[in-house]
């Protein structure tokens, strides 16, 4: 996709058979992600040789390596633009991810955070990567894959009442989990009565999750109460407090990317 007809720099410089180091590092402490991915990517551009220095997942300092490539001139600069990018994105995902997954977890330890599926069409495994890199997980594969019924859905069931479409659901799925999106604790009331297994509430305040979740408990069967709309590091630690039972978040898949450097040696003549 980026060397559809040569690398018109490089063959007009003459440099190709040059051979050569290229040092992938980063300039801040990140999250790596995608590692594995920028390695296969210089070795398939012809590189003799790339080894990683750090893995998915791990927590790399300010400078720090994270793949080394050598090969010719021209082999280099076929991958490292695309190695870079593609670990420059993901890992600013994967670590944002891991930022606010710490800050939910200093709400209530051991508190679940998953990542929507908001994901750049076209891009969707390097981004589950990138989030699962970051210690979370995903909310939704896709619409194959679980049952989550919205204010969209709802408005082509009239005044259907929730117990009904709510069994409907059931007969026609009877391996999955029933999930609702609610708006307001009434709603939530509402639908958990219903028989649903999860409320997903959203866009409610920290408070107004407290009081869903004292209303819920009420109930002789409480579901997974799950927060979703605007969570992000600086409330995530809120919301987990509020009781909470699962955070979904949008927030790491509009992460900015890692900074990375790309420092090309030439070998001695």
């Amino acid at each position: 996709e980026d060397v559809p007809h040569g690398d018109l720099t490089t063959a007009g410089l003459g440099i190709g058979e040059r051979r050569g180091t290229a040092v992938f590092r980063t300039r801040g402490t990140i999250t790596a992600c995608c590692v594995e991915e920028a390695e296969r990517l210089m070795l398939l551009a012809g590189c003799m040789a790339a080894r990683r220095v750090a893995s998915s997942g791990a927590q790399v300092e300010a400078g720090g390596d994270l793949l080394v490539a050598e090969g010719d001139a021209a082999a280099l600069h076929r991958g490292l633009k695309v190695a870079q990018t593609l670990m420059e994105i993901t890992s600013g995902i994967a670590t944002r991810a891991r930022r606010i997954l710490a800050a939910a977890r200093e709400g209530r330890p051991g508190i679940a955070v998953a990542c929507t599926r908001k994901h750049l069409p076209g891009a969707k495994d390097v981004m589950l990567k990138a989030i699962m890199a970051g210690g979370c997980i995903p909310h939704r594969l896709g619409l194959s894959d679980s049952v989550l019924v919205f204010a969209q859905h709802r408005a082509f069931l009239g005044r259907t009442p929730p117990h009904l479409w709510v069994e409907a659901l059931r007969a026609a799925q009877p391996e999955r989990k029933i999930a609702v999106e609610a708006d307001s604790v009434d709603e939530a009331l509402w639908f958990a009565a219903a028989g649903v297994d999860a409320v997903q509430l959203d866009k409610l305040s920290p408070e107004q999750v407290g009081d869903a979740v004292r209303a819920l408990a009420t109930l002789p069967r409480r579901p997974l109460i799950a927060v979703a709309g605007g969570v992000n590091e600086a409330n995530a630690a809120a919301y987990a407090a509020a009781g909470a039972g699962l955070l979904v978040t949008s927030a790491a898949c509009a992460a900015p990317p890692a900074d990375l450097s790309v420092t090309v040696t030439a070998a001695a003549p």
